[in-house]
């Protein structure tokens, strides 16, 4: 027998599928559900409970997770036809560890618990599903200080950087701000290389050369060599789901008056690089909208 909380897990995409292996290696009892039945298989084997719907996940748990496409399939999952509202009652926990609108997620938490008696934290999350897998993501939540207290010990399984960035919402901004860094600096990434293969250096020497300066980062280190490599397959991010990331940024910096020309210009060359039909390629594809003259053989 085991005193840890059971688990509900509500999509199994690439860090969903990542997450909840790693809960299990961790000794947790999870129960999991994806809109697309198939990819249960992926975790089921594995020691995952196939669970029929959302409202089915949330009856035999103690604590709900979500991690979905977007703030519309969080809504859907929830309140939609046998969501989590249906079985939903006080002392329950649903951790959100999607990338989600901040105003929409305010509301949804509100009527949650109106509804139901749950209380919601939006902990969205960063590091891709290597570090979902080996328990170090970097997760930015918000929600009450006793929901967050509550779920430190679970977070200590799932994450290396936990912080708690103030009230339900927060962590939403947070992420926010966390894809602008990120959007942006996966088109730096790109630049760099293009310009290092053009130069005709040898490109696959840079992170090592810059590494200790101001350009060393989490970027260089592990985007541009996946860049320089071309290695794309299986994809680590989707490229669509990134330019909806983007998207929502430039959406939220429009409504608080700000103008970000980098964000921007980051987005428009994401969204032709998705038109062009590589919606489902990684991101660092991105790569390809740039012509070098000089590429590694692959």
């Amino acid at each position: 027998m085991t005193d840890k909380p059971r688990i509900g897990y509500i999509g199994i995409g690439i860090m969903g599928q990542a997450m909840t292996l790693r809960l299990l290696d961790q000794g947790y009892r999870v129960m999991a559900w994806n809109r697309e039945p198939a990819r249960l298989d992926l975790v089921t084997p594995h020691g995952a409970i196939a669970a029929a719907s959302p409202a089915d996940v949330t009856s035999h748990s103690d604590i709900v997770l979500m991690c979905v496409l977007n703030t519309d399939a969080v809504e859907s999952c929830v309140f939609g036809e046998n969501g989590v509202v249906r079985t939903g009652k006080g002392g329950q926990l649903l951790i959100d560890f999607s990338t989600a609108d901040p105003h929409r997620t305010r509301e949804m938490a509100v009527r949650l618990r109106g509804q139901s008696g749950m209380t919601w934290v939006d902990a969205p999350v960063s590091g891709g599903p290597d570090a979902a897998r080996h328990g170090t993501l970097t997760v930015m939540a918000g929600g009450e200080p006793d929901a967050i207290e509550a779920i430190r010990p679970l977070m200590a399984d799932i994450a290396g950087n936990f912080t708690h960035m103030g009230p339900v919402g927060a962590g939403q901004t947070t992420k926010i701000i966390n894809q602008t860094i990120v959007g942006t600096g996966f088109v730096v990434m790109a630049e760099a290389l293009a310009l290092a293969e053009s130069a005709g250096i040898d490109a696959a020497l840079l992170p090592e050369c810059l590494a200790g300066g101001l350009a060393d980062s989490s970027l260089l280190r592990r985007i541009y060599p996946q860049m320089h490599a071309r290695a794309f397959v299986p994809p680590k991010s989707y490229a669509r789901q990134l330019l909806k990331d983007m998207k929502a940024l430039v959406e939220f910096a429009d409504g608080l008056g700000l103008t970000l020309p980098a964000a921007k210009t980051a987005t428009e060359l994401y969204a032709a690089h998705v038109e062009a039909g590589n919606a489902m390629r990684d991101s660092a594809s991105i790569i390809d909208r740039y012509e070098t003259k000089t590429q590694p053989d692959h």
